[in-house]
């Protein structure tokens, strides 16, 4: 697939609400972790003074190409953009004499344009081949992954990505397709095998959530990268610098909730009960939601929470 910018809009999310949270110093480096199409990062530039420094990351070449090239191109001295993973910041950032940062946002799961897109594979709404990987340059299409992986690999992964309680009978009726000679390979196929092997569901919410879902957050390891993003949070962060995590789904809160609250209290390691505390390195700032009125206007952002943290003195 082509990386070329497409028409597929996004709206972005607790965006006012982010950037306020975000930016302490208007001289200051910043990095956006999750550029996608660019509505955090836009506003970031113009909040940032002239001496202001923007670095935008993202793992999707699409993302990269819509801010390099065409009508969506930023061209800003102020800002750069790379095709990494926010798990590779600390090399990214360094590669660029920077180790040292104001503010760091992330941006977490998929965007409109990826799902909106049926080429990617994203969504159970329209046909398209079943690929969803974010960076389709590398890695393992959840086609493929489908095509080889064995039943109870399969199942673990849409039980524990998806929380799907059906996960046996999907993984089971997968194999069963395959073993035919007719392995899932777009997104309506694999709709139509789920949705034959659930038996309920929700009101409202389609049976084939859960497991995109699922296999969406295991091919582009979604969690481990979340983890990755988050440790180097604390290698990059200054004294009094903002950490914000927009997150859209339970397993990704819970781990940043998890990670906040326990760099927020001192440790104690209780194998050398006489060594001193090792202070704490961030302090919570709370969370917030959308509000009623961006929920209508897009109703997507019905599940976001942002959480955000400052870098303590004892960085």
């Amino acid at each position: 697939m082509n990386a070329t910018p497409t028409d597929f809009s996004h709206t972005t999310v607790l965006l006012h609400e982010a950037v306020d949270a975000l930016v302490t110093t208007p001289d200051g480096i910043y990095v956006d972790g999750t550029y996608g199409r660019g509505g955090h990062s836009s506003l970031l530039l113009q909040r940032l003074g002239r001496k202001g420094r923007l670095v935008a990351i993202d793992r999707d070449p699409h993302a990269i190409a819509a801010a390099t090239s065409g009508a969506t191109r930023v061209d800003d001295p102020r800002f750069s953009i790379h095709h990494t993973s926010f798990g590779q910041m600390v090399p990214t950032l360094a590669a660029l004499g920077v180790t040292r940062v104001h503010g760091l946002l992330l941006d977490l799961g998929v965007s409109s344009p990826q799902i909106d897109n049926p080429e990617r594979g994203f969504s159970f709404r329209f046909d398209g081949p079943l690929d969803m990987r974010m960076d389709t340059t590398r890695g393992e299409s959840a086609a493929d992954f489908l095509a080889r992986a064995d039943e109870r690999h399969i199942a673990e992964v849409i039980r524990d990505y998806g929380e799907e309680r059906f996960a046996v009978q999907v993984a089971k009726a997968l194999v069963a397709r395959r073993e035919g000679g007719n392995p899932v390979r777009t997104t309506r196929e694999l709709s139509e095998v789920v949705a034959g092997a659930v038996k309920t569901r929700e009101p409202g919410q389609d049976p084939a959530t859960r497991t995109f879902q699922a296999l969406r957050i295991f091919v582009n390891a979604e969690l481990e990268e979340l983890e990755q993003g988050l440790n180097a949070s604390l290698e990059l962060l200054l004294p009094g610098a903002r950490l914000v995590v927009i997150s859209f789904h339970s397993l990704e809160d819970r781990i940043v909730k998890t990670f906040i609250a326990r760099e927020s209290k001192p440790a104690f390691d209780r194998r050398a009960p006489f060594a001193p505390e090792k202070p704490m390195r961030l302090r919570s700032l709370g969370r917030v939601k959308p509000g009623e009125t961006e929920v209508r206007a897009n109703p997507r952002s019905r599940s976001a929470i942002m959480r955000v943290a400052e870098r303590t003195e004892a960085a």
